[in-house]
């Protein structure tokens, strides 16, 4: 999902974006049927803990409707799948399907279409949902289940063998109305910091590990005439919401997790005291003289992927030395800043040789390096065994191993091997994932679409503003109704 491809991009700036609609305007789909397909089976690199191989398949022991279709139970069946992949993206899915579909005899139908939110909608408000659904947004997710459109796992599912491998914080993530309802698929992490490798060494610089150590390393670089940071917001109708992650990350490290939780649930306003110190300490970063490159004009106007590009091309080297952004904006590293992102041949910049990144240091020791992360989830409509097996298979090593192995993909599957992650991004983010005090998802795409569309625009007015109008703003957005009125 994350490849550097114009189509893979493009989605990934959708899922990556804080808003729920899908901003792509094309519509075109395609149907993948892979189990007629070659493929070689891969070893599942599974210690043997509470598995067993069956049919080169990862099979944990509590997954009997998998074990079942490895026996051959639903062959010939049909299973559909709705996602937002297409294109590599969608033949990447694609090779993860295979083994299981070359193990059971069963085929899975994907839909893979770019408006996939408007689509899955409509389906479901029609009467005609898929068997099961790739979802990016938690929100929409708790949305169907408030409406009892979707399955709940733990109707059926082993969901103890499912929160031994995902965590308690992945779980919850996927949990609506007292039950599990998802399973967890690709995992990417905001909470980063890249930078451009050759000319931060030469510059003899650092990672910090502490908010006092990147102030210092933003003071060293000031003094050289360079801004430390590039930071962009647009996006057409979804400009704003790179902002709204600041203030995520920073009231991570700055309050208790608990504030955060209540904010993203409604409980909180936005001029609580607590968030307001949020959305105060990011006003001091982006409008401080001489800390963002551009200035607000450039900020509001210049899109979200080619906000990197000044670290990379300046007039004289480095334009800005600072970027945060999630782990998939490196499929927007281009090395020849006139190239179009839509060039799939276009060269791009390497991570791990020419850019490197590190997770966003702690401001207040007590609450620790928290980690903003997002993930998609499958979620399941139609109840039946063919079905269930197919969700059991989502949740295994079996499933991720090809989408690891090709690159750019992060599984939050705990019994995933370390030496599955062999390319920089994947290893360091799945390390950065593991060692973080608290995970979260992106509490704005958890919020009701009206208020997560507010905060992005007010996020453009505020930067517009350079901060000036930060009470009037908090005002405002305690005002959207969250029940989808203003």
């Amino acid at each position: 999902m994350r490849a550097a491809l114009a189509s893979s991009a493009a989605i990934a700036l959708i899922a990556g974006a804080c808003a729920n609609p899908d901003p792509a305007e094309d519509t075109s789909s395609g149907d993948t049927d892979t189990s007629q397909e070659d493929s070689d089976d891969g070893d599942d690199g599974d210690d043997g803990d509470a598995a067993a191989a069956s049919g080169d398949l990862d099979v944990p022991a509590g997954y009997t409707h998998l074990a079942a279709a490895v026996d051959g139970e639903y062959a010939g069946e049909t299973v559909t799948l709705l996602s937002q992949w297409i294109a590599e993206d969608g033949e990447r899915f694609a090779e993860a399907l295979r083994p299981f579909e070359e193990a059971t005899g069963m085929t899975v139908q994907v839909d893979g279409v770019t408006d996939y939110t408007t689509t899955l909608v409509t389906r479901v408000e029609g009467g005609n949902p898929p068997d099961v659904a790739q979802i990016a947004q938690p929100g929409l997710m708790r949305t169907l289940a408030g409406n009892d459109r979707l399955v709940a796992l733990d109707e059926w599912m082993d969901v103890d063998q499912l929160r031994d491998d995902f965590g308690d914080a992945w779980s919850e993530m996927t949990s609506a109305e007292g039950s599990v309802h998802g399973v967890t698929w690709g995992a990417f992490t905001k909470s980063v910091v890249w930078y451009p490798a050759e000319a931060f060494d030469a510059a003899g610089y650092t990672e910090p590990e502490t908010w006092d150590e990147l102030e210092e390393l933003m003071d060293d670089i000031r003094a050289s005439g360079i801004t430390p940071w590039c930071i962009s917001v647009e996006q057409g109708d979804f400009s704003g919401w790179p902002a709204t992650d600041w203030v995520e990350d920073v009231l991570l490290r700055t309050a208790p997790v608990e504030v955060y939780d209540e904010w993203a649930a409604g409980e909180r306003d936005f001029s609580d005291p607590e968030v307001a110190q949020a959305f105060e300490f990011v006003e001091e970063l982006f409008f401080t003289e001489g800390n963002t490159f551009g200035g607000p004009i450039w900020m509001n106007e210049t899109w979200v992927g080619a906000t990197p590009l000044p670290m990379f091309h300046g007039s004289d080297g480095p334009d800005c030395f600072f970027h945060k952004q999630a782990t998939w904006i490196a499929d927007f590293f281009l090395a020849d800043p006139n190239a179009s992102a839509d060039d799939t041949d276009a060269e791009r910049l390497q991570p791990g040789t020419d850019a490197r990144f590190f997770v966003l240091p702690p401001i207040d020791e007590e609450f620790g390096t928290p980690v903003l992360g997002a993930a998609d989830q499958f979620v399941m409509f139609e109840d039946r065994d063919e079905v269930r097996a197919l969700v059991e298979y989502l949740a295994t090593t079996s499933a991720v191993e090809p989408m690891i192995a090709a690159g750019g993909f992060i599984s939050p599957n705990q019994r995933v091997p370390d030496d599955w992650y062999q390319d920089y991004s994947s290893r360091t983010a799945a390390d950065i994932l593991a060692a973080a005090s608290v995970l979260r998802d992106d509490a704005s795409d958890g919020m009701p679409a009206p208020v997560g569309s507010a905060f992005n625009s007010s996020m453009v007015e505020w930067i517009r503003a350079e901060g000036a109008n930060t009470s009037d703003i908090l005002a405002g957005l305690d005002e959207v109704d969250w029940e989808g009125e203003e």
